[in-house]
């Protein structure tokens, strides 16, 4: 082998070492960023998974208990916000039971806390054992059940009675500074419960939203505010820290029913 042959074999050594090198320096740094961002990551979840939240149901079914796509969309953005949940419902009788293919009311009779165990899979506890100690907010889901279920309001109206444990769980969230979220027609529960607080129902006079411009009143004459907010947004109360969204009190597509259930979970999670 000639010199410039010796000469051209070490440098292309040197260029292979040198590729190497520069191998290995990248992964090396590679390694180091993946493992920042799982540091991140677990310590954004972590701190997250800090705000527990109770979820109070109220049956199974839209016309007789909790809204099930709306109580499914508060467990999907709770859980996207990385927030822990307990679910709780009063160990009461319905009521009524409505069929929901007639829309008619039949002669059985269903426990409240047995039906919303369907909704929590199971894992449901009794009102009665919720503790405002062991969370930093609460929830309620809307449909017929939380006017029939919760309070009286389906027949009653604003002259409606609240139940005991309910009204006394409203309480003391409030009592300890901790965020109430309410959708659909469950912010009726904080205007009978909290004189002179702010709820919406969505948007009063518009034919979207048949049933709000009523029940808006209802509320203005319990001396409370009702604000109009639409379908896709949330209405947050600072001074009691309520946070109310209209929900399914809107002929809306469920994407915007959706959407306005994620606002108020967000706004929960973020006075909590």
């Amino acid at each position: 082998m000639t010199g410039e042959e010796d000469q051209g074999a070490v440098l292309s050594i040197c260029k292979s070492a040198a590729m190497i090198n520069v191998i290995q320096v990248c992964g090396r740094n590679l390694l180091r960023s993946r493992s920042t961002v799982r540091v991140a990551n677990k310590t954004f979840y972590s701190a997250q998974m800090s705000k527990r939240v109770a979820v109070v149901l109220a049956g199974c079914g839209v016309y007789d208990g909790s809204e099930i796509h709306e109580a499914s969309a508060i467990l999907v953005h709770l859980s996207r916000g990385g927030a822990s949940v307990n679910m709780f419902a009063p160990n009461v009788e319905q009521m009524h039971v409505v069929n929901h293919v007639t829309g008619e009311p039949t002669q059985e009779k269903r426990n409240a806390l047995v039906e919303s165990a369907r909704l929590a899979r199971g894992n449901i506890q009794d009102l009665s054992k919720l503790s405002v100690k062991d969370h930093d907010a609460i929830i309620f889901p809307g449909g017929f059940g939380a006017a029939k279920n919760l309070c009286t309001w389906a027949v009653q109206g604003k002259d409606c009675s609240v139940n005991g444990e309910v009204k006394a769980v409203l309480e003391a969230f409030r009592g300890e500074g901790k965020p109430i979220g309410l959708c659909c027609i469950s912010p009726v529960l904080a205007a009978k419960v909290f004189p002179g607080c702010e709820v919406t129902v969505g948007l009063e006079n518009d034919d979207k939203y048949p049933n709000t411009t009523d029940t808006a009143a209802n509320i203005n004459q319990l001396g409370c505010k009702h604000v109009s907010t639409s379908v896709s947004q949330s209405h947050v109360d600072h001074k009691n820290k309520l946070v109310t969204t209209c929900a399914f009190m809107c002929d809306a597509p469920i994407h915007e029913v959706f959407d306005g259930i994620g606002s108020m979970v967000q706004g929960v999670l973020k006075l909590a």
